[in-house]
């Protein structure tokens, strides 16, 4: 009789668990037969972290244009090559020599593509430089911007968008960093009347005034939760700058990123890197691509940690601080926006109503409106929010056991 019930038992779970499975394919079946798709096209992804297997795909293969859910690729592959310990560095040296309080030498402030940087963090500079006993300067004063290529611009950027200039040095995304280096020197009545501008190279033999640093945990928060492009450039070129290459350049990063993929399994789909940001229309991943990143981060605890508190909350924060809300999805989904032309997509991640992690990516391409896509999107989030994954033990598993 114990051997019936346990094959009766076993019998009632299969069946079960396909019903599940099959609960969750037909309600997503169902969003994918909208007439929205007479129009557009969608690449999808569900996967299971609780169960480590796919819980549904369609064209999660399809190369696509991701917009800025390209940033969850780049905050992924900086957290796995860099280190959630990664800071960011500014610094200020000075040549030369300081007789009488005039220094005669040369200033150098050495860029390292931090976001960041403030007045107040320039006028701290100031601070210290005057620690030196000086009150006047003969000499010049360089901005080292050798940290990466010359190019301002992604590739694959429109000329007519808003972009952000690409250099390590700057102020508000401004290239106005030494200047207001100058202007703080000269509020702390330092002679300033002898000093040029200028760019060099860091010499041999610099000595240190000081270096400021942040921590990529605070550019994280910025470039996820308000898909901040200037950030997500400069985590690009972080990645870039770890080759070890002088200066360092887009190709750099692209190389990193490959290799990440390559060691995900799927360095043989021909995916298109461009930036860092999305901004490109160059870009071309697909929603496995994003999916297969979500879930390394997620078996990763040293990239899980500082990416999860980072990502915009459904109805709470960030980007989707106005979706979901009053829906199972608010407060649950934790995931990146993308928007561009055309194209709308999210990606990151959710949990079941029965408690299973589940990754997802969904990237809507040909909606000439964004809501279409965002609603779809939406849609999507509460199916997976609301079904249950896990069968419901009953009576039968009770006498089994």
């Amino acid at each position: 009789m114990k051997r019936i019930t346990s094959l009766l038992f076993f019998i009632w779970l299969s069946v079960t668990v396909k019903a599940q499975e099959d609960s969750l394919c037909i309600r997503l079946d169902s969003l994918l037969r909208d007439e929205m798709f007479e129009t557009s096209q969608v690449g999808l992804m569900v996967y299971d972290l609780t169960a480590d297997s796919t819980r549904f795909a369609f064209n999660h293969r399809q190369l696509l244009r991701p917009a800025s859910t390209m940033k969850l690729v780049t905050a992924v592959t900086a957290l796995d090559l860099l280190g959630g310990d990664y800071e960011y560095k500014t610094a200020i040296y000075y040549t030369g020599s300081i007789i009488d309080s005039t220094l005669t030498g040369d200033i150098y402030c050495v860029g390292g593509f931090d976001p960041m940087l403030t007045e107040d963090d320039v006028k701290s500079m100031a601070f210290q430089l005057l620690q030196l006993g000086i009150d006047s300067i003969s000499g010049s004063l360089f901005a080292d911007c050798s940290m990466k290529e010359a190019l301002e611009y992604g590739e694959g950027w429109c000329w007519d968008d808003d972009n952000p200039l690409l250099t390590p040095l700057s102020i508000g995304r401004k290239n106005i960093f030494t200047d207001r280096l100058m202007a703080a020197l000269a509020e702390n009545n330092v002679a300033i009347g002898g000093i040029t501008l200028g760019e060099a190279t860091l010499p041999n033999g610099a000595q240190l005034v000081c270096r400021y640093t942040h921590g990529i945990d605070h550019v994280l928060m910025r470039m996820l939760k308000d898909s901040d492009n200037f950030y997500a450039e400069s985590m690009f070129y972080q990645t870039a700058a770890a080759s070890g290459h002088h200066p360092a350049k887009a190709s750099d990063a692209r190389n990193a990123t490959k290799r990440l993929i390559g060691r995900l399994g799927l360095g043989k789909n021909p995916y298109k890197i461009a930036d860092g940001s999305g901004l490109s229309l160059y870009n071309y991943v697909s929603a496995e691509l994003l999916t297969m990143l979500l879930r390394h981060a997620w078996r990763m605890p040293a990239i899980r940690s500082h990416l999860l508190p980072a990502l915009p909350i459904a109805g709470v924060d960030g980007t989707l601080k106005d979706r979901m809300k009053r829906t199972a999805a608010s407060g649950n989904v934790r995931a990146k926006t993308g928007t561009l032309t055309g194209i709308s997509s999210l990606a990151g991640y959710c949990t079941s109503a029965d408690g299973h992690r589940l990754a997802f990516a969904i990237i809507n391409q040909g909606v000439m409106r964004n809501k279409v896509g965002k609603d779809f999107q939406d849609r999507v989030c509460r199916v997976l929010c609301e079904t249950l994954l896990t069968p419901t033990l009953s009576t039968l598993s009770t006498d089994y056991e």
